[in-house]
């Protein structure tokens, strides 16, 4: 081989490199939720970037190969090439063989390695880094497509790291992570704040973080300030309760300090029924069994999160609180915790 054929190859293998160091940092910084609604849509190159994403180690596995096999060939190709290049200009200056074939393989590997690390590593990376979403696109299918030619390789590879990683008792991972966590979240929301790229003026942003803070015992209404009717509640004491307060439901107390279940406005609508056809007044009648409503039990210390599933799965708008001896100690009404994350939800039949 001619020194311009390893000059030519010194190009083609730093663009190899280049390649293996962009797809190893765009596969590794893309973010899932991006790249998703683009394979749903039918994007082949999105469908692959996916697949790539979910085996990360054998992708990473695949860079590497290529980034140490186009590293060795540039070192064993190039140098030369460019050393015996050097040394024709360094022999008219009268200097001895030895100090001219020292001096040239000097210069020669310092060119090289900095072609190889700005050209081969740092602005691929940096690409990669920048436009994460974009790269993947571009460049998780040829890796792919190379990773399957020489998949043994790859799998024997990875197996052997893997298994490293199990000794010292560490489980490896396939999928890289592109998730954050509630801390994670609250700070870029509070950075992205104090930048002035977001705005949070409804204070909803920052009541959902406080709202996975509370407990069900914070926002629940102790039973002696409750707003209840005996347990042997009339339609007419309803009506009455809706005049005065203007509350839609209402708990009824069984007597002992005990919530015995609750009522909606709405179920006692319409039993004001003729007493001379049916034999009974549903007007001043007790409310029937079977229209009262039951409360979910939810432990006071139980996450508002939680807490919010627990009634949702159980369609009740109110929850009995207790304690870890059992005993009640409030009413948890789902309003309340609606108005943690969006503010004052003001009830439609409620007195101001």
């Amino acid at each position: 081989m001619n020194d311009w054929a390893g000059l030519a190859w010194l190009f083609v293998l730093l663009l190899g490199n280049a390649f293996f160091v962009a797809a190893e940092f765009a596969v590794i910084s893309a973010r899932r939720s991006q790249i998703e609604p683009l394979a749903d849509a039918g994007k082949r190159s999105a469908k692959t970037a996916l697949w790539a994403m979910e085996h990360a180690t054998l992708m990473l596995a695949t860079s590497q190969l290529g980034i140490t096999v186009c590293s060795l060939l540039i070192l064993n190709v190039s140098e030369p090439a460019i050393h015996h290049l050097l040394e024709i200009p360094l022999a008219l200056t009268g200097l001895p063989e030895e100090a001219i074939g020292t001096i040239a393989f000097i210069i020669a590997l310092l060119i090289v390695s900095y072609l190889h690390v700005v050209f081969g590593e740092m602005v691929p990376k940096n690409l990669s880094f920048s436009i994460p979403d974009q790269a993947v696109l571009i460049l998780a299918p040829p890796l792919v497509f190379f990773g399957r030619l020489v998949k043994p390789v790859i799998v024997a590879l990875n197996s052997t790291a893997n298994g490293v990683l199990r000794l010292f008792g560490v489980s490896p991972k396939d999928e890289a992570t592109s998730t954050y966590t509630l801390d994670e979240v609250a700070t870029i929301v509070s950075q992205s704040t104090r930048e002035g790229v977001l705005s949070d003026d409804s204070g909803a942003l920052t009541a959902a973080f406080e709202f996975t803070t509370k407990k069900a015992r914070d926002i629940a209404v102790p039973l002696d300030q409750l707003v209840s009717l005996p347990e042997a509640a009339t339609p007419a004491d309803v009506e009455k309760a809706v005049t005065r307060h203007g509350f839609s439901r209402y708990v009824l107390d069984s007597g002992g300090g005990e919530p015995a279940g609750y009522i909606h406005l709405k179920d006692v609508l319409g039993l004001n029924v003729d007493p001379v056809v049916t034999g009974r007044n549903g007007y001043t009648d007790p409310i029937p069994a079977k229209l009262i409503r039951q409360l979910v039990s939810i432990f006071e210390d139980t996450d508002l999160e939680d807490a919010l599933a627990t009634m949702r799965r159980s369609g009740a708008h109110l929850a009995r609180t207790f304690t870890a001896t059992g005993e009640a100690t409030g009413v948890l009404f789902l309003e309340d915790i609606i108005e943690e994350l969006v503010g004052e939800v003001q009830d439609a039949t409620r007195r101001l």
